[in-house]
């Protein structure tokens, strides 16, 4: 099998890690019918079929990377396309809300495999910054695909109904397998095997918890990810509800899905230069500020914010979330380069557990205001900032002692 060149390679890893992004994007503007025709129980109940996505890719990440050790990356992406397909059929015949939602969960269970196999694709072959341009490439095509997906979504509404959506996903997931096949060689060899098991696992488990840098910069990227999933799970009621924009939601939608794909290409050029973790600063207090900002300004003006000005406000903020998102894995990651598959599930299952819980929590407490997305992302960058700093101390720390040992070796 000939090698695929860079670019096909960042596009093919871009398309598998989208089939999450894609799952939850391009049904956003099918809400209100998912929720009428299979009654679901209150109005913001319909955001659990964002939840129980997430929630089944939580799941499996935790077994996806360690299979991908034991028998390969390839085989274990192969399998998450197919179950994925599974869960996208029961989603499109479901005739009531818990079929959905068991749908949505075999989907994110399915998406679990290309989503947490495709980091360790990329720690196979990178390291250190340069793995941290690869992903930032691998961000700024894969936010082609959420920009878009609401658009394709709502242009599937206007010639069909929601089920056709599922239908799409059943085509793309298809598609994708036929692609990876037949161009992704192997890049675990089997020489570099180990075969599974559940010790293996809390092994791994262990290692990713006892390293300060990994342990503080998971934690963190659940809590920055969660404050996203926050917007995802409220995001068609804030448009719907307040702004009253049903036709043109997926316009505003993209533009600020783009500020994050343009943060991915801005952070691929800078972070060569200035390294992950000063620019994952630098965004983290901008992000903080920014939202602080609107937090005031929905507090104070009771008329309702008006469109332009969150529009306004949020636009900066994804930007951010642009910055942070590959730069927190990167980081995460980049001490567990000799346990990369493993690694890579559990940081992405633990990091996508904190997600949903937050991101849930927030979306739950929509009130017909801005007011709860802002608070969250307010006190979700205040923890983000708090983690991090005991993070690094524990590093220093751990780093002094490590000194220690070696001048008072033999």
């Amino acid at each position: 099998m000939t090698p695929p060149n860079f670019s096909e390679r960042v596009a093919l890893m871009a398309t598998l890690i989208s089939l999450v992004a894609l799952s939850i994007d391009a049904i956003l503007p099918a809400l209100p019918d998912i929720s009428r025709d299979l009654s679901a129980a209150s109005g913001n109940s319909v955001q659990l079929v964002i939840s129980a996505l997430l929630l089944g890719l939580s799941f499996g990440q935790l077994v996806s990377g360690p299979l991908s050790d034991s028998f390969g990356r390839r085989p274990v992406i192969q399998a998450g396309l197919c179950i994925f397909s599974i869960g996208s059929l029961l989603s499109m015949i479901a005739t009531d809300f818990e079929t959905m939602l068991l749908g949505r969960f075999l989907q994110g269970v399915g998406a679990a495999g290309p989503r947490v196999v495709t980091l360790a694709l990329v720690r196979d072959q990178f390291d250190g910054r340069s793995m941290a341009r690869v992903m930032s490439f691998v961000m700024a095509v894969f936010i082609l695909v959420p920009a878009l997906a609401p658009a394709l979504g709502q242009g599937i509404l206007f010639v069909g109904d929601w089920r056709t959506i599922f239908v799409v996903f059943l085509w793309l997931s298809a598609l994708a397998l036929l692609w990876f096949t037949l161009r992704q060689p192997e890049t675990h060899p089997p020489e570099k095997r180990v075969p599974f098991s559940f010790k293996q696992v809390g092994g791994a488990m262990g290692e990713c918890i006892a390293h300060p840098v990994s342990l503080g910069y998971m934690i963190t990227s659940g809590i920055v990810f969660g404050s996203f999933v926050g917007f995802l799970t409220s995001v068609q009621p804030i448009f719907g509800v307040i702004y009253d924009v049903t036709v043109m939601f997926p316009v505003y939608f993209c533009i600020l899905a783009l500020a994050i794909g343009a943060a991915s290409v801005v952070n691929a050029r800078l972070v060569m230069k200035f390294g992950m973790r000063r620019l994952s600063n630098w965004a983290l207090h901008s992000l903080i500020a920014i939202c602080a900002a609107g937090l005031i300004t929905a507090w104070v003006l009771d008329s309702g914010m008006p469109l332009w000005v969150f529009m306004a406000l949020l636009m900066p903020a994804f930007f951010c979330f642009g910055i942070l998102f590959g730069n927190f894995n990167a980081i995460a990651m980049e001490p567990m380069g000799h346990i990369a598959g493993s690694a890579a599930a559990i940081i992405a299952a633990v990091t996508s557990l904190l997600a949903v819980s937050i991101g849930t929590l927030i979306g739950q407490s929509f009130n017909g205001t801005v007011i709860p997305l802002f608070a969250g992302y307010v006190i979700c960058g205040l923890a983000a900032v708090i983690v991090i700093s005991i993070s690094d101390r524990r590093n220093s720390m751990r780093r002094a002692r490590s000194s220690r040992s070696m001048d008072d070796g033999p």
